[in-house]
């Protein structure tokens, strides 16, 4: 069974994580990424899911229009501000989430190896180095903006700029995720600029 290279790409908040695994995946690597895989855990039907209802409450939950199925899922904004404003309570929801999202990473990497159709497997995950994950991978990526133009990104897509800096609370300085990693993208250009910086990146990984 062929095995990729597996390669994370982290960095702070806004920086342009996604971005650059949306390049990636134009070069061919199966990507993934870690928020949206926790996000697909939050199902109040799952153990997973039941265990947070018990640990947040109730008010966590909302209704659906889905008459088929169970009309209740997470609030994924009402849950972030819980736990954003309050350290205990974040810590208590990441020791549920991320070893579920770790061993469904693994899954999915071993589905990539079996179809042999990537060029690499790429995860998005924002907290490698605070869950110290950075093992796990044979490169590491850290995706680095200027604290002015990540926030501008974040208030772009609709959030408020307190939620920005708690967010950015629970994370190591983006300086030292740059300092840690095996490569730096500095991301202060366009998107045609940090398109040409993944080609060429993605070329010295391929090679390596």
């Amino acid at each position: 069974m062929l095995k990729l290279k597996k390669i994370a790409i982290t960095g702070g908040v806004a920086s342009g994580k996604s971005s650059v695994g949306r390049f990636f995946q134009e070069l061919g690597a199966f990507v993934v990424d870690a928020d949206t895989i926790a996000h697909e855990l939050l199902d109040p039907n799952t153990d997973l899911g039941q265990q947070i209802i018990r640990q947040f409450g109730p008010e966590v939950l909302e209704k659906t229009h889905d008459t088929v199925q169970n009309n209740l899922r997470f609030n994924r904004r009402i849950l972030a501000e819980k736990v954003f404003s309050n350290p205990e309570l974040l810590k208590k929801l990441e020791e549920l989430l991320h070893p579920a999202v770790l061993l469904r990473i693994n899954e999915l990497y071993e589905h990539a190896c079996k179809t042999g159709q990537a060029t690499s497997f790429v995860v998005e995950i924002p907290l490698l180095y605070e869950i110290g994950a950075e093992n796990n991978y044979d490169v590491v990526i850290a995706v680095f903006s200027e604290e002015k133009e990540a926030k501008a990104r974040f208030k772009k897509a609709g959030f408020k700029p307190r939620e920005y800096d708690q967010r950015m609370k629970r994370q190591i300085k983006p300086e030292q995720k740059a300092a840690k990693a095996h490569y730096t993208i500095h991301n202060k250009g366009s998107l045609e600029d940090l398109r040409k910086e993944v080609l060429k990146l993605n070329r010295i990984i391929q090679n390596r």
